[in-house]
């Protein structure tokens, strides 16, 4: 736990909720997010048209420039989403749009904000994906219009000493190039679990709260906790109560410096896997004592992309991979694309709810041209390397679909094919998709979107879209009895396998490996040493028998901590 100054305390105690995001709590003074250029003036320009046209133009260009050289700093998932948004902000399209504002009158900066405002309406109403991505958009608009007004970026604060960070959002650009001797914590005000403040947050091991709504009454200069593990920020927090987190926090990193196989006290196996997302990721998750790779996102070859990448380009990236794996396990994930993950080469049209249209297995169906390459590409990559290599299919709903999926992969030469349980239908029918998958895999954010109706992106669902819920835990014990008896392996692949004590309570429904960000494997595996099995077995009884997710932790952890 970081050092901060010393704020003397005026007020009382006040406890503050959200989402936490990670286990070790950080004390920290507060600094804000500058808040972003108010919307420029429509009055007409004084300048003419050309003139306002290229200000604009070199104000996005400039952008796109600053956002590649984050992205080149950032490395990993970061420097993926920000060269995503750089591609936004040299958008053809956007820019005629800017063009068309200045030729009627506008000046640079309000033609970028009529520009970005059409484009913003449309990604809201375009599905979760694409709502999620309206914060990117409204980073690159802010960027610009400061640019094109000669002002600085809105952006992190730089102070000489260690800080919490508040926002009320937080944009990939901002979160990626973090300086960690300086920022200990990340609070925002909106975002949900799956926002990219915590997907970043977790790649880069920051304690974070998403979804705080009482963060935005906290001013700079306010001493508080971040406590991600019992999801508050603690305002004014009380000299005994920081003494112990910073205890707590201490005892954490030493007790997380362990390495290998992930067990329980009792010595039942249960595999610690990482989540990745393409070659640069293999270094720091077999650094973080990862036993394998529980999910490969092959995304990263196919997003922003004009054209299906060939058999060929898709073999030596995959088998980079492979390589450098050694022999141990990887579970790659096909293409998981759709009407929310638009791609030129797979249109699908336009869906009024694409969250529940034709994405994952289904559009793979539509185009199975996209998966038998794909599927090729992984057979001939695997070939002389020593990596045992799984597949698997996302969003499947019913047995067919399993059986589909399975022949196409055994046709392409690969053995062992799986499917991912991410809608109920799937849980409640993995015995029957075991009749032809080899195995599953629980990916719980989207379980939990579909089991509970809310949108996954909406920080004011945020106490819906927990994986504590005691549905989504019957769902995943459905899906596991089901392996058990069927003698297949079952895993979580889902960020929820990130929480220790939550991992504990997934071991007791008969969950087998566990799969997550590399930052979080060694607190997984510190916690999950601590527990029997029949104690894991034990918490899972007390979760899914709960009324609510809130109860649930509360009960899991007074039950651990009686342990």
């Amino acid at each position: 736990m970081s050092e901060s100054p010393t704020i003397e305390r005026t007020c009382p105690e006040t406890e503050l909720s959200g989402v936490g995001i990670g286990q070790v709590a950080e004390v920290g003074v507060v600094a804000r997010m500058a808040d972003p250029p108010p919307p420029p003036s429509a009055a007409a320009s004084q300048e003419a048209a050309d003139v306002e046209r290229e200000r604009a133009r070199q104000a996005l260009a400039a952008v796109a420039a600053d956002l590649r050289d984050r992205a080149a700093q950032a490395g990993g998932d970061a420097a993926e989403v920000l060269e995503a948004q750089a591609l936004m902000a040299e958008d053809f399209s956007l820019a005629a749009a800017v063009d068309e504002g200045a030729k009627a009158g506008r000046t640079a900066a309000r033609a970028i904000f009529e520009a970005f405002a059409g484009y913003r309406d449309a990604l809201a109403g375009g599905g979760e994906y694409l709502a999620a991505r309206v914060a990117d958009l409204d980073d690159i608009r802010n960027r610009a219009i400061a640019a094109s007004l000669g002002l600085p970026p809105p952006g992190v604060p730089e102070l000489s000493h260690p800080y919490v960070l508040v926002a009320t959002d937080l944009a990939p650009a901002d979160t990626a190039t973090l300086d960690l001797s300086k920022v200990v914590a990340l609070v925002t005000v909106e975002g949900g679990p799956t926002s990219h403040t915590a997907i970043l947050a977790r790649s880069r091991g920051i304690p974070a709260m998403v979804g705080c709504a009482g963060a935005a009454r906290l001013r700079d200069g306010d001493q508080v906790l971040v406590d991600p593990a019992h999801d508050v920020v603690v305002l004014n927090p009380e000299p005994a109560r920081v003494s112990a987190a910073r205890a707590a926090a201490a005892a954490a990193v030493e007790s997380t410096g362990a390495a290998g196989a992930g067990a329980t006290a009792d010595g039942k196996a249960v595999a610690l896997l990482a989540n990745i997302g393409g070659p640069d990721d293999v270094a720091g998750a077999l650094a973080a004592g990862a036993e394998g790779v529980g999910l490969l996102r092959t995304e990263f070859l196919y997003l922003d992309a004009e054209r299906a990448p060939s058999v060929e380009e898709q073999e030596g990236i995959y088998r980079r991979i492979f390589t450098d794996l050694g022999d141990r396990r990887v579970v790659v994930r096909v293409l998981d694309a759709g009407a929310d993950k638009p791609l030129a080469f797979l249109p699908v049209g336009k869906e009024p709810n694409p969250a529940l249209g034709l994405r994952g297995i289904r559009a793979l169906r539509a185009y199975p041209d996209i998966l038998h390459d794909q599927l090729a590409a992984i057979a001939r990559a695997q070939s002389g390397t020593a990596a045992t290599v799984w597949v698997m299919a996302p969003m499947v709903g019913e047995p067919a679909e399993s059986e589909w999926f399975v022949a196409q992969a055994q046709q392409a030469g690969l053995a062992t094919a799986g499917v991912m349980i991410e809608v109920p239908s799937a849980a409640l029918l993995t015995e029957e998709i075991l009749s032809s998958a080899a195995f599953v895999s629980l990916g719980t954010n989207d379980l939990a979107q579909y089991a509970l109706a809310a949108d996954r992106q909406l920080g004011t669902l945020a106490h819906l879209l927990d994986p504590w819920h005691p549905a989504v835990l019957r769902l995943i014990g459905i899906s596991a009895g089901a392996a058990a008896r069927a003698g297949k392996p079952i895993g979580v692949c889902g960020e929820s396998a990130a929480d220790p004590l939550l991992a504990c309570v997934l071991v007791g429904l008969g969950v087998g490996s566990l799969s997550m960000a590399p930052t979080a494997l060694g607190a997984v595996r510190a916690t999950l040493g601590r527990y029997t099995y029949d104690e894991c077995v034990r918490m899972a009884d007390l979760a899914r028998t709960a009324g609510s997710a809130a109860q649930a932790r509360a009960v899991v952890r007074e039950a651990a901590d009686a342990l």
